[in-house]
């Protein structure tokens, strides 16, 4: 099957050495020699990867790191200026090598460790998602260890991490769902079935509301958190449609659109052949933080049509205007990944009626070039993972297990 698109034209396609299977971390920075380089985060196999996208239509690996303990994984990283922060996941809580690893990559083919914030310990999965566009606080869903979750599903919360000196990295804040915990004067959360738990995702903060943290809680839904005191974070709202929207709820990503007090939030798919649909994006009005109101949600074609497609089908994550020299940043276009559905770009211009712009949907290849670790995955499909779009707008976009990166521009 070819690829199939819309408003998109494909411009290049790396396989990356043979470990293709990228998480959702995607930053590109822009080197001291002129090139520019897409890092990427792995879900397992290798650590991370820099690709030369100086010439978007020829990307080329140009450096891979290798992962330090057996049963890790990093799926998430940032980079500000010369620094890159990489979450570090383990397979089993307890297990060496959990935390958030700086580097020095002001030689991108020689990255240098910094400093490491360390979260070994009893009960410990580590870091799964970061957040970092200021090169001060590094906001992250994180275990840390000795904590006692009510649920074994809730032991990944909040946690700021001041890393204004590298070498130093020090906590700054944390904070989780109301009643996760042991001790907790709230009661526990209802649990749904299947449980996906309250543990948080994404904790996006942008400086234009440095006070402000914008969270996915999973089965929680989406909470706007007041973070001026970092010591004692407070909830300013939430918006829980878990139900009536079916199980599992795993709200992911919020987005917030400033001068238009919007708010874009994703939920994850996370069954197969879209046993947990819908799984949707959502416009939310956040005129008033206090209470925030859905006004739409994007539209994405219909479930039939990709139900049998290999893998999953449905939201994910997004392209989040990360406020950086390399980013491109919209309010109107949305660029999100939807696994079996692509990348698709969606026209919020009016936000009652959002359109479908442009999509990408890779075909899948006979010889994917993927390394014995990943064994035959052609049952996988292709699935994208993540997406990033700079300030070009030229669109990146990888595949969560067999695909690798693919660059492509808007015709639009």
């Amino acid at each position: 099957m070819a690829h199939e698109m819309h408003n998109m034209r494909l411009l290049g396609h790396d396989k990356l050495q043979g470990f293709p299977n990228v998480g959702e971390g995607m930053a590109i920075q822009q080197a001291h020699d002129g090139r520019r380089v897409m890092w990427l985060a792995h879900e397992g196999a290798k650590d991370f990867t820099g690709v030369d996208v100086t010439n978007p239509s020829a990307p080329k690996t140009v450096v891979q790191a290798d992962l330090q303990y057996e049963g890790q994984r990093s799926n998430s990283l940032a980079i500000v200026g010369d620094i890159l922060y990489v979450a570090h996941q383990m397979a089993r809580k307890g297990m060496p090598g959990a935390g958030l690893d700086l580097y020095n990559v002001a030689d991108p083919l020689n990255p240098r460790h910094i400093s490491t914030f360390d979260v070994t310990g009893e009960g410990s999965q580590g870091v799964h998602c970061l957040w970092c566009v200021d090169g001060e606080f590094v906001h992250m869903a994180s275990s840390l260890p000795g904590m006692s979750p009510r649920s074994p599903r809730d032991a990944q919360f909040y946690v700021i991490v001041d890393v204004r000196d590298p070498a130093k990295p020090l906590q700054a804040g944390q904070y989780w769902f109301p009643g996760t915990m042991e001790g907790d004067a709230e009661p526990a959360p209802v649990v749904h079935e299947p449980n996906m738990g309250y543990g948080v995702h994404n904790t996006n903060v942008y400086p234009r509301r440095p006070d402000r943290a914008y969270c996915g809680f999973k089965d929680g839904g989406v909470s706007i958190l007041d973070i001026s005191d970092m010591g004692h974070i407070r909830e300013i709202s939430r918006v829980d449609y878990n139900p009536p929207i079916p199980a599992p709820g795993f709200t992911h990503t919020a987005l917030p659109l400033f001068d238009r007090n919007l708010m874009i939030v994703t939920d994850e798919t996370v069954l197969e052949h879209a046993e947990d649909w819908p799984k949707l994006a959502w416009v939310m009005d956040i005129s008033d933080e206090t209470n925030p109101t859905t006004l739409s949600t994007l539209p994405l074609p219909p479930v039939e049509e990709f139900r049998y497609r290999p893998g999953r089908y449905g939201a994910h994550n997004l392209h989040e205007n990360q406020p950086v020299p390399t980013s491109f940043v919209s309010e109107e276009l949305i660029f999100g990944s939807y696994f079996s559905g692509g990348m698709r770009v969606h026209d919020i211009s009016n936000p009652f009626q959002p359109k479908e712009a442009a999509w990408f949907i890779p075909e899948i290849e006979e010889d994917p070039g993927i390394k014995p670790f990943y064994g035959d995955h052609a049952a996988d499909g292709m699935n994208i993972n993540d997406v990033y779009v700079d300030e070009n707008r030229i669109v990146y976009a990888v595949d969560r297990a067999r695909g690798g990166l693919y660059t492509l521009e808007l015709t639009i």
